[in-house]
């Protein structure tokens, strides 16, 4: 059985700190800067890099006590779930929480699969400084947990402010403190062209727990929102383009392996290139490169559609202190080989990554089967949503 592991840390041990994570195991993916560590973000472009010094997420998990077991197997530069191993070290107990990096719903779809809770922060949250990414406005640092508090203390040990990141907006620290929830003050709303698009058998498990949460007293309001089919277009478009020009760091000089034979600057780049991404990957960063440089208007139109898509979500919050969406899509069975099923896979997480929201993953609360549901609230409303995911774990966890 292959090792769900790509690198263990031979110096794990109990942390001698007196942090708030003293103790508290953590996996990573290699997406995430460890010095010393072999941070390759399962890429051939980054083939025998070692980091030279730690992300900041990491000097914070350090200086909180926690105890880094290890990276775990990652997609390449985290994208998609095939050959991702996030989720496995929860299941065979081997950490308590694991980091994810979230591009287009990793981490919650991984928490669905592992039957863990999987969060995806705020945007601008998590400092960026020493993670390798590939879609700067879409992606960001998840957590994966069976405890909804562990989310928590993880989300606030590395949240915050850092002068070295320039990209993290100035705005001050929210409140990230997991208070408690009075279903009686609290509505809930769904995407009425979301639910007219589920099969049979993920309608009666989400209409299950819509039930559920009426009966608990939340108020459950259908509303609508015509644009959130586009927010597959929308990552696409944006997030390829975002890929093309992130990647174009890898070009064998100053990372990874370069291909012999070649005969100038050029065939070095192209051939090393070609060698160095894999295919899910490659059609990716070709399609960013066509709307990057051959379509240019096509991506300005999807950036203006982004933005008209966050003014309805505003509506929305209006109306709905948060909403409840299934993780899974349709077709989740299996691990996607091409863009078209990946995208259909993550068409219910998307929204998260395109409109900087905070996203929840839960497992079955009320339906008892099925792959669970996630919730989003405003952005930067971090703490309440997990206040939320808490009070709702606990009555699974109170009826089980």
């Amino acid at each position: 059985m292959e090792s769900i592991f790509c690198y263990r840390n031979p110096d794990a041990t109990t942390s001698a700190g007196s942090g708030p994570l003293r103790g508290t195991k953590v996996a990573l993916q290699p997406t995430f800067s460890v010095a010393g560590w072999p941070t390759e973000a399962g890429s051939q472009a980054l083939d025998g890099f070692h980091a030279l010094e730690d992300a900041a997420l990491v000097e914070r998990l350090r200086a909180a006590g926690a105890d880094l077991v290890g990276f775990t197997r990652v997609s390449e530069f985290g994208f998609g779930l095939m050959g991702n191993a996030a989720g496995k070290a929860l299941q065979q107990e081997q950490a308590a929480a694991e980091l994810v990096l979230d591009l287009s719903g990793e981490a919650r779809l991984a928490a669905a699969r592992a039957g863990s809770c999987g969060f995806k922060p705020s945007y601008g949250l998590i400092p960026r400084l020493g993670i390798v990414g590939l879609m700067p406005s879409l992606e960001s640092c998840g957590i994966l947990a069976r405890k909804v508090k562990t989310i928590g203390a993880v989300l606030a040990a590395i949240a915050g402010p850092d002068e070295r990141d320039f990209s993290l907006p100035a705005e001050p620290l929210p409140d990230l403190a997991i208070g408690g929830i009075d279903p009686r003050q609290t509505s809930i709303g769904v995407i009425a062209e979301v639910l007219q698009e589920l099969p049979s058998d993920m309608l009666a498990n989400l209409t299950k727990e819509l039930a559920g949460l009426k009966k608990m007293g939340f108020s459950v309001r259908e509303l609508s929102c015509p644009d959130f089919a586009q927010n597959r277009l929308v990552h696409r478009i944006v997030g390829s383009v975002e890929a093309s020009s992130c990647a174009g760091r890898y070009d064998s000089v100053r990372y990874g392996k370069r291909a012999p034979g070649a005969k100038n600057w050029n065939e070095m780049y192209l051939q090393s290139r070609g060698a160095a991404f894999g295919t899910l990957l490659k059609s990716y960063l070709i399609q960013g490169a066509f709307f990057q440089f051959e379509r240019y208007p096509v991506y300005e139109k999807a950036c203006r559609l982004r933005g008209r898509f966050l003014k309805e979500l505003e509506q929305l919050s209006a109306q709905a202190d948060f909403l409840l969406l299934p993780t899974l899509a349709a077709d989740a069975a299996g691990e996607p080989a091409t863009l078209g099923e990946w995208y259909a896979q993550a068409a219910h997480t998307l929204c998260a990554n395109v409109s900087g929201r905070p996203a929840l993953h839960l497992p079955p609360i009320f339906a008892g089967q099925g792959g669970g549901f996630q919730l989003t609230g405003p952005r930067r409303g971090d703490g309440r949503l997990l206040a939320l995911g808490d009070f709702l774990l606990n009555q699974r966890q109170g009826g089980e």
